[in-house]
């Protein structure tokens, strides 16, 4: 977020948004929230061009503006190629959120060095890429990155290590690129808890982990949209990481 939009709005209204794998999960949230909140939202998606066109919907239902922008982005020319996308057709950018990811379970034995890679390029390669040409795009106006990490970071979760690796990778990079595109443009993570199982996760493991998280549930997308919400405008903090989690971190 711009010194000066925050300054003048207090709220993201009129500033233009980029969410990163929006067509899906807790990206869609995030881009209907900024959307609600009156950004305009940039939709990513890859694969799933019938869910950004409903993310594009949402948030024009609620009065917001969006466009949706395909790109693959474990291609390392296409954050560039997409955020050149944005700013011609918005005019400019001021707020990144890295959230496309990949997450499939994978036992220890039967990880492949092309599921490593795979899930690297998506999870950690691409928001250091989509980070540098935002900032670039940000210019001397500046703005704010938000990341979205992963509770799997931070604890063992053996049929998901390519994953937990990545996601606490997330969390070092966005320590380094704070410290290295301040004072322009700020850059936060947030890492949520369990928000949305991964597929063919069982409903009796979930049940399991919401009675051992300290408030007793599990976390929902809004939960996070509210993180992003405060990193995109909290105009003294960057280099940190959010953990919505219902206080497990904590507890530990």
């Amino acid at each position: 977020m711009t010194r000066r939009a925050v300054r003048a709005e207090g709220t993201l209204r009129g500033c233009v948004a980029l969410v990163t794998g929006a067509g899906t999960r807790i990206g869609r949230a995030i881009a209907v929230g900024l959307g609600s909140d009156g950004a305009r939202v940039a939709v990513h998606y890859n694969g799933s061009a019938a869910g950004a066109r409903e993310t594009v919907r949402l948030i024009k239902e609620t009065g917001g503006e969006a466009r949706a922008f395909r790109a693959n982005l474990t291609r390392v020319e296409a954050p560039t190629k997409l955020i050149d996308q944005v700013l011609e057709h918005f005019g400019r950018l001021d707020l990144l959120v890295n959230s496309a990811a990949s997450i499939k379970r994978t036992p220890l034995t039967k990880v492949r060095e092309r599921d490593w890679d795979e899930v690297f390029a998506l999870n950690l390669r691409a928001p250091f890429f989509c980070a540098v040409a935002a900032a670039r795009a940000m210019g001397r106006r500046g703005g704010a990155i938000v990341n979205i990490s992963d509770h799997m970071g931070f604890e063992s979760w053996p049929d998901y290590i390519p994953h937990g690796v990545s996601k606490a990778g997330v969390v070092a990079l966005t320590h380094a690129l704070a410290a290295a595109l301040a004072p322009r443009v700020r850059v936060n993570a947030v890492a949520p808890g369990f928000v949305l199982a991964p597929e063919g996760y069982p409903a009796r493991a979930q049940q399991a982990f919401a009675r051992a998280t300290p408030l007793r549930r599990l976390g929902s997308p809004a939960d996070v949209v509210g993180a992003v919400r405060y990193l995109a405008t909290a105009e003294f903090v960057t280099g940190e990481t959010l953990f919505v989690d219902g206080g497990r971190r904590g507890a530990r």
